[in-house]
């Protein structure tokens, strides 16, 4: 029965390996389980108009992963900021937290981070919800070519447009490129990723996570295989003129998963922020055979 406790959200923090982790959550416990994960330059705020748009229907999960968000962010020289990492912390929190299954949402980070966890532990996972996150070679758009220096050979020189991308200049284009109506996408959300990216210490933070980005790349395949091995269910709801994933990104999915639902939406790599309805809308209908 769905109380209004259960279509409030909920703020937690967990202890995970000594580390604060961060989560936001709505819907009855009861119901199927949608773990949500985001990336760089966002947090768990990103998915709160979808939460809201699903809380009746789904238990919503969405967590902060160590440096992000109001989750722990140990120096830069103190923990180790890699996929890998966040990845392992996050699975022993799925575990603390006792999740056992649950249809995994990844956008942007969400996407090395969940395929990681997908790869090693098939059994949690009910269904893919994939939106502007990667796992083909096929997928790397042009948007990633003033980065690529910084990621080959990681120098003062080679950091400064990625320093770039962390003003507020810099978070709001990533928002703004590619939007259908740039007027539609909330000013607070930028600015908040600004600010939060910008406490003393993230920014070196972020530069770690980044520059181990290279390393997603030796485990496409690693991710390639569980996908025809076990085929998820997946659903693709993508901002198509993402410049960093594009359609490309997308359509590569149903090379491994030729049986994928895919969206594409006339926006960038934020698609939530202009297509909310119509991606929870794609959601209700892609989960309505678990969600009874």
């Amino acid at each position: 029965m769905q109380t209004q406790a259960h279509t409030r959200v909920r703020y937690h923090t967990t202890n995970v390996a000594g580390l604060r982790i961060f989560h936001r959550e709505a819907g009855n416990p009861n119901k199927p389980a949608i773990l949500l994960l985001t990336g760089f330059p966002g947090a768990s705020h990103t998915f709160g108009q979808l939460i809201d748009l699903l809380k009746n229907d789904f238990h919503l999960i969405a967590p902060d992963y160590p440096g992000f968000g109001h989750s722990a962010a140990p120096a830069a020289n103190e923990f180790d900021y890699t996929f890998d990492t966040l990845a392992k912390v996050l699975e022993q929190w799925i575990d603390q937290l006792g999740l056992v299954r649950f249809s995994l949402y990844a956008h942007d980070y969400g996407g090395p981070i969940g395929f990681r966890i997908a790869s090693r532990r098939p059994e949690l996972i009910e269904s893919l919800i994939i939106q502007n996150a990667n796992a083909y070679e096929a997928g790397i758009g042009p948007g990633f070519g003033a980065a690529m220096p910084f990621l080959q050979n990681r120098t003062v020189e080679t950091e400064l447009p990625i320093r770039g991308l962390m003003t507020l200049d810099g978070v709001k284009m990533v928002y703004e490129t590619g939007a259908e109506n740039p007027s539609r996408i909330n000013p607070d959300h930028y600015v908040l990723d600004h600010l939060l990216l910008n406490r003393p210490g993230l920014v070196d933070i972020h530069l770690n996570l980044l520059h181990n980005y290279t390393s997603n790349f030796s485990q496409f395949e690693v991710w390639q295989q569980y996908f025809r091995q076990y085929q998820p269910a997946t659903l693709l709801v993508w901002g198509q003129n993402d410049p960093f994933f594009p359609e490309a990104a997308a359509r590569a999915f149903l090379t491994d998963l030729p049986n994928a639902e895919l969206h594409l939406f006339n926006t960038g790599h934020f698609a939530l922020e202009e297509f909310a309805d119509e991606i929870a809308a794609a959601i209700n209908a892609f989960l309505a055979p678990i969600a009874v």
